[in-house]
């Protein structure tokens, strides 16, 4: 394994946003296509199924890891062979032991949900593609440690690809819930075959007590973390599934979908490099704050205009696009859920480098704070605002950002204020801007793409009218080294 300094960390970690975020851009503009047909061609119900399904598998895949990934990637000292085995014959036997049980309960996850066939086939599929998915961990581990992102988002290009293709020409075939099933599995497939000729890596079994030891100390809380995680939102799914009908779950899925869209599309990416990078960084305090705020600010600058954008002209889209008038319901949940999502791109970057320094106990307690504040508020929520209380609560639950810069600032000084004021500001007056004009100048699909660029030029007026100085700054860091 490679071993960087600062300025290879600094440059590789620009040229991976970059990489990731122009290529994971194609990835959602075929994702997107994608939802848009299906959302034509299927119904909410089927929705509902491959949602709850999803989650059900999500549930179980949790299982299937005991944190030794992320504590390869957060390990100080270099990994060796003797790492990367033990971690692979662990987690194989976690997987397959994951596999079996979910394909054995699969007909008990089929008559508790009340699904026909065809989504208890759905079900065991998503099992298989898991298993598929576990074979990548380690290629995609020596990618990401090394920081050459540029070469992690290839396998998920491919996998997006052939899922996209699969499952668009079998929903418009009449395949309905069997478009998932066949799109999961060629995803699967070609996922695993495009990281090995990217990343090869000769799979081996065997086991070293000091090398578990040392990676579980880590592992095992961060693992506890990420089940409550699971906890806390595909479980609950799952639990949504049951106490209310599959349209409405349906509805919910949408607008979660399409607020989440903008985080999954820039954090996503912005946390694949901060990570490693961070964790490369863990004794060079000043410049793991200037990094942090960095993050922060790249975030916000992107994710703010975008939420503020959908949830200003989400009527619109609604009432203009043929066949998406059935998803009027879902506007109100969409409104709250991009309120979760804006305050979700500043509470993720900073408990992201909580577990970078290695406080992974202290993103663990917050866990556990949102895990039972989301099965206490949410089911009450319910109760008086039917389905739409779900994302009320969300986004209830998500102001505790407060708290997270709170505890964060306890281990690295960071100016939150600076990072978001900005982008708020501009985002701000956007909104109002496109609220205002949409009625009188939106008419059409093409008038609704003319607002769509008024916005965005507007949004970078005012960013650079209010933070001139330092997109100027900023710039110039990110041009110097993507010419180098």
């Amino acid at each position: 394994m490679e071993e960087i300094d600062i300025a290879v960390i600094t440059k590789r970690s620009i040229h991976g946003v970059f990489a990731l975020t122009s290529r994971t851009f194609v990835i959602q503009i075929v994702s997107f296509l994608a939802n848009f047909l299906l959302t034509i061609f299927l119904s909410p119900a089927i929705f509902g199924v491959y949602f709850v399904v999803s989650a059900a598998i999500a549930f179980l895949s949790y299982f299937s890891d005991i944190g030794l990934a992320a504590a390869l990637i957060q390990k100080k000292e270099a990994i060796t062979r003797q790492d990367l085995v033990t971690t692979f014959t662990l987690q194989q036997i976690l997987v397959i032991t994951v596999v079996l049980i979910a394909l054995l309960l699969s007909n008990f996850v089929g008559s508790f949900y009340h699904l026909e066939k065809e989504g208890t086939i759905l079900f065991q599929a998503l099992a298989v593609a898991f298993f598929l998915s576990s074979l990548k961990t380690i290629p995609s581990i020596i990618l990401e440690r090394n920081l050459h992102f540029e070469k992690l988002v290839i396998p998920q290009i491919v996998e997006t690809f052939f899922f996209s293709v699969v499952v668009v020409v079998l929903a418009m075939k009449g395949f309905g819930v069997y478009s998932f099933t066949y799109a999961v599995l060629a995803r699967g497939i070609s996922g695993v075959i495009a990281i090995y000729i990217i990343s090869p890596w000769r799979p081996g079994l065997g086991f070293s007590k000091d090398s578990a030891r040392r990676l579980l100390s880590f592992g095992i809380p961060f693992q506890l973390n990420s089940f409550l995680a699971l906890v806390k939102d595909d479980l609950f799914i799952a639990y949504l599934g049951k106490a209310l009908p599959l349209a409405q779950v349906g509805f919910i899925g949408f607008a979660q979908k399409w607020a989440y869209a903008p985080l999954r599309l820039i954090m996503d990416n912005v946390i694949r490099v901060t990570f490693p990078s961070f964790s490369r960084l863990q004794h060079e305090t000043e410049v793991l704050e200037k990094a942090i705020e960095k993050s922060i600010f790249a975030a916000c600058f992107l994710i703010f205009p975008a939420l503020v954008g959908l949830v200003a002209l989400s009527p619109y889209f609604i009432h203009l696009i043929p066949k998406y008038l059935k998803w009027e319901p879902a506007i109100l949940s969409l409104a709250f859920f991009a309120i979760t999502a804006a305050l979700s791109s500043i509470s993720t970057p900073l408990t992201n480098a909580l577990n970078a320094i290695g406080k992974i106990k202290v993103s663990l307690y917050l866990m556990v704070f949102w895990t039972i504040a989301t099965w206490v508020l949410t089911p009450i929520f319910i109760i008086f605002f039917g389905f739409n209380g779900v994302a009320i609560a969300s986004s209830l639950i998500a102001s505790s950002v407060v708290l997270v810069v709170y505890l964060t600032k306890k281990y690295v000084k960071f100016n939150v204020f600076a990072a978001t004021m900005y982008p708020f500001l501009a985002a701000a007056i956007m909104g109002v801007a496109v609220y205002f004009l949409s009625p009188i100048l939106v008419k059409s699909l093409i008038s609704l793409v003319f607002m769509i660029c008024m916005g965005a030029v507007l949004y970078f007026l005012c960013i650079f009218l209010f933070a001139r100085n330092e997109v100027l700054a900023d710039a110039r860091l990110v041009i110097s080294h993507l010419k180098r």
